[in-house]
């Protein structure tokens, strides 16, 4: 774990929405703003819209936080479900266990709980994450719990959050009822460079992080780049450089680290579309054998196969190493070098053979 070598409390990159490292960009600062105030002015419904990995559950959590004290709330994410099974889940939420199917009685337990919430002066919060997930239905389901309000003003607060699928779901013209008790919507937008690279910064203050800046400009280049501003897969990014760079003895994450860490997450490379075979066609490992292409190579362009881990050479693998010992990345750079002006003279052996110029047996 890199926490003790970079001196960190905690974790700084976590996958859990907590609210204490909730960066406010413009954009989130906005939507906060947009719900505190849809909540204080009544308004019934308000909807929030983000991309996945924006953080909007840390958001949700941010602004459950902040009515705690004057308001009963209830959270719920688990959308995949029929309207009984809603309405068990919203019961639970304040406390209510039942294994009542009527789905009526939950509907008049749930007001009865709605008025005591009233009386006491009470604001009631609903947050629905996940909204997208919901059937139709559920969301009729959900607009008639917005019927619960007195003359003077709505009994209860409802937020939908999801993601761009819930406002595609709400344009439907079957949810013109929902749609027009929506009376606050807002989103979130994805973090410039300059944001992203606060976000970083502010995470690591967070953990009681002290130094200077962990990342050159290059490599927050490279993160903002590479994670197109997306919170979550900041974190990632973040958490895998801090992990390579304590395995490389580094205090500073460059931009090498960063593309290593990019390379290693391309999921390309591992799916089943992925390059399996040499790209020379049927039968061309029995055609090119090690043994003919050797032999067809002339002794300026031999291919070396293996580094020699006896024979000492400026910079790279030998220098009486010992076969697979670590070497240092001014090592590690001269060797590809090699390894690369070898792979120059093989492809060229291997155009060769293939056009003819030469046979396998080595002959022109």
């Amino acid at each position: 774990m890199f926490l003790s070598y970079y001196g960190l409390k905690e974790q700084p990159f976590g996958v859990t929405p907590d609210p204490r490292f909730l960066y406010l960009s413009p954009a989130h600062r906005e939507a906060l703003a947009s719900m505190v105030y849809g909540i204080e002015a009544g308004r019934g419904f308000i909807g929030l819209i983000a991309p996945p990995g924006m953080g909007k559950t840390t958001l949700l959590f941010h602004l459950l936080e902040k009515f705690r004290s004057s308001a009963r709330t209830a959270f719920l994410f688990q959308t995949q479900c029929n309207s009984r099974e809603f309405m068990r889940f919203l019961l639970a939420e304040l406390g209510y266990e039942s294994d009542d199917q009527d789905f009526v009685r939950m509907h008049e337990e749930f007001n009865k709980r709605l008025l005591q919430e009233a009386r006491a002066g009470n604001r009631f919060i609903v947050v629905i994450d996940e909204a997208q997930n919901l059937e139709p239905s559920v969301l009729e389901t959900v607009r008639l719990l917005s019927d619960f309000e007195t003359p003077r003003a709505k009994l209860m607060q409802i937020i939908l959050a999801g993601q761009p699928e819930l406002a595609d779901k709400l344009a439907r013209p079957g949810m013109l009822q929902l749609r027009q008790r929506v009376s606050l919507m807002t989103g979130l937008k994805p973090l410039s460079f300059e944001e992203t690279d606060k976000y970083i910064h502010h995470r690591l203050r967070k953990v009681g992080y002290q130094g200077g800046p962990m990342f050159t400009p290059e490599a927050l280049l490279r993160v903002a780049d590479f994670t197109s501003g997306i919170p979550r897969n900041i974190n990632n990014l973040c958490f895998n450089c801090l992990s390579l760079g304590c395995a490389l003895q580094k205090k500073v994450i460059d931009s090498e680290i960063v593309d290593e860490v990019v390379n290693d997450l391309d999921i390309t490379q591992h799916t089943s579309h992925a390059p399996q075979t040499p790209p020379y066609g049927p039968g061309a490992s029995q055609i090119f054998s090690y043994e003919a292409i050797t032999s067809a190579a002339p002794s300026n362009e031999a291919v070396t196969v293996a580094a020699d881990t006896t024979a000492p050479s400026a910079g790279v693998p030998g220098n009486g190493r010992k076969p697979h010992q670590s070497l240092s990345p001014a090592e590690a750079k001269a060797y590809m070098q090699q390894i690369a002006t070898q792979l120059q003279g093989f492809s060229r052996v291997v155009s060769d053979v293939a056009s003819g110029r030469k046979s396998p047996d080595g002959n022109a």
